[in-house]
């Protein structure tokens, strides 16, 4: 290729892989469903996507280490508090019933479908068992269930892939070496394994004395963390194919978990740089599969698919959550949720190069399966996982669940008035008084570690929609909003600090107020103190004077709320929730 060639092909990599999942932001798609079809199109298209020519032999290590990455990366958000009891036991029933079904289904399968040895028929088994967080996760956003079923679905899909990757480094040794005894696999396995696990120790050492006892602030950390994973995982892969992908997640998970250790905000740098990997691999990887390739296994691929969606994957769920773990229907949606990822693409593309290259037979249509297999599961699991959800009643309700922060008076009226609107509401304070009151009002009252795990980067407030900071510290409703913005679903926003305030931070912070300029903290309190109260009414009916309008509920539960500009026209069935003018004589109006 030339000089040329080699831009514009670079250059069209790159642009497919933002564009094509800004596109699904749009669509409120997974970016998988545009992003695979969008790299075989133009592989297939033109000669300047072509991973092998612009990379030449860098392109297989450079797979390996990208997708270490994200699993460091998935490892960091994994919170060992969540993996205990009933739900590690589902987890690992989940891992090893479907290594056993998956690998055992292609073994028998395989030879039939596509007429490939036996041994070639094991190592696809071994690609398809991985499903991984980079297609469950944003699946799961997509649908939004339970808690406790998110957390089983998270959790298997990290832990599969470097299991998987793993299992993949042993089929291939014995392929290439001319098999061995079954003992001699399992030593190799359990060889891979330790080398992944001794990776993962060394670089989580590391990890912790760069980031603890050095005190690297936020740049220097994220770099030292980017480049420790990648050592890390360049050093195992070295001796070992694939034990790179159990250091980096390992790692992540050891550093993410360990007591003391402040970690730097890994986003947006971390988040950012996954998101982009993401996309150029699959765009990367999707242009090395060729047409000519897929014509021959195209149908017989879709029986697989069948089998594995509608057979495999739900008698691997029926044997793992036997137990009182999950319910019926949780169990159903599990048996529901087995889409092909990253890994597999990638384990596919490390490996079945150097197959072909020493001549086995059938070796050339382990990239081509996999592809048609990654794709077809996305687009099955993506068209109906939130319609299979909501028939099976696993979906978290539409309507808002607001955390306001904050006990005073004026908030817990507010508050009142958000449950008068139907909305399920939450509160939290720090002060013992504030705290009462907000119990004698009958409001559900957070845990008193609510802010610690909020303000966690690594951790996730599940089951809250949004954030409303409304203590009288402005200081503190401006840092909250700031560290807090991570950790939510939804939006976080701060009541807006009187104009001049004297505050240190609050004055100098953007972004995320509520309410208009005449509606700052100080006005409301004092408002609220002269009388004036929180009500709500619906939006069809005309607007009282002088009333401001602070919230608008949806008839489907959204909680909107009001800015500087007016409220636009409501839809029926919206209520609006009001804040009454103080009487002039300090009185509280009566109430009908």
């Amino acid at each position: 290729m030339t000089r040329n060639d080699i831009l514009l092909g670079t250059a069209l990599t790159l642009a497919l892989a933002v564009g094509c999942q800004i596109l699904a932001s749009r669509l409120r798609i997974p970016s998988l469903i545009l992003l695979l079809p969008a790299g075989f199109a133009a592989g297939a298209l033109t000669d300047v996507v072509n991973p092998d020519a612009l990379l030449g032999p860098a392109f297989s290590p450079l797979v390996s280490v990208s997708v270490a990455i994200i699993l460091y990366d998935a490892g960091l958000g994994l919170d060992l508090r969540h993996l205990r009891g009933t739900t590690r036991g589902v987890v690992v029933r989940l891992m090893v019933f479907g290594v056993l079904l998956t690998w055992g289904a292609l073994l028998g399968l395989g030879p039939v479908l596509y007429g490939v040895p036996t041994g070639v028929a094991g190592m696809i088994g071994v690609i398809l068992v991985v499903s991984g967080p980079t297609v469950v996760g944003p699946l799961l956003e997509h649908v939004k269930p339970p808690a406790r079923l998110r957390r089983v679905l998270v959790w298997e899909g990290s832990l599969i892939d470097p299991v998987g990757g793993i299992l993949g480094a042993v089929v291939f040794h014995g392929l290439v070496s001319g098999g061995g005894s079954g003992n001699f696999r399992i030593l190799t396995f359990l060889a891979g394994l330790a080398v992944g696990l001794a990776g993962g120790a060394v670089g989580a050492a590391l990890l912790w004395a760069l980031l603890h006892r050095l005190r690297l602030g936020e740049t220097l950390g994220t770099l030292a963390q980017l480049a420790t994973v990648v050592g890390v995982a360049a050093g195992c892969d070295v001796l070992f194919d694939d034990t790179g992908l159990i250091a980096a997640i390992v790692a992540g998970l050891t550093v993410a978990n360990l007591p003391g250790l402040d970690m730097p905000a890994r986003r947006p740098f971390f988040e950012t740089l996954v998101q982009l990997i993401i996309g150029l691999l699959f765009v990367s990887i999707s242009a090395t599969v060729t047409p000519k390739s897929l014509v021959p296994v195209l149908l017989p691929t879709l029986a697989l698919v069948a089998v594995l969606v509608l057979a495999v994957r739900p008698l691997v769920a029926l044997l793992s959550t036997t137990g009182p773990e999950l319910t019926p229907r949780e169990r159903a949606f599990v048996g529901w949720m087995a889409p092909r990822g990253i890994v597999a693409a990638s384990t596919a593309t490390t490996f079945s190069a150097s197959l072909v290259a020493a001549g086995l037979r059938g070796a050339d249509k382990i990239l081509p399966i996999t592809f048609l297999v990654i794709v077809d599961t996305v687009v099955i699991y993506a068209l109906t996982a939130r319609p299979v959800a909501r028939g099976l009643g696993v979906v978290r309700p539409a309507r808002a669940r607001p955390l306001l922060v904050g006990g005073e008076p004026w908030v817990v009226d507010l508050a009142r008035a958000l449950r008068a609107a139907g909305l399920d509401v939450l509160m939290w304070a720090g002060g013992a008084e504030e705290r009462r009151r907000i119990e004698a009002a009958g409001i559900e009252l957070a845990a008193g570690e609510l802010m610690a795990v909020a303000t966690d980067p690594r951790a996730r407030l599940e089951g809250v929609t949004a954030v409303y900071l409304l203590t009288d510290d402005d200081d503190f409703n401006a840092l909250a909003a700031i560290v807090m913005a991570d950790s939510v679903e939804g939006p976080v926003h701060r009541i807006a600090p009187s104009p001049g305030g004297r505050g240190v931070v609050a004055p100098y912070t953007a972004g995320g107020t509520l309410f208009g300029p005449g509606l700052v903290r100080p006005a409301l309190a004092a408002r609220h103190e002269r009388g004036a109260r929180f009500h709500t009414r619906p939006a069809s009916e005309p607007r009282p004077p002088g009333h401001d309008v602070l919230f608008v509920v949806g008839s489907d539960g959204r909680l909107e709320p009001v800015g500087e500009a007016p409220p636009g026209p409501a839809a029926p069935g919206d209520t609006l929730v009001l804040l009454e003018p103080a009487p002039a004589d300090g009185r509280t109006p009566a109430h009908g």
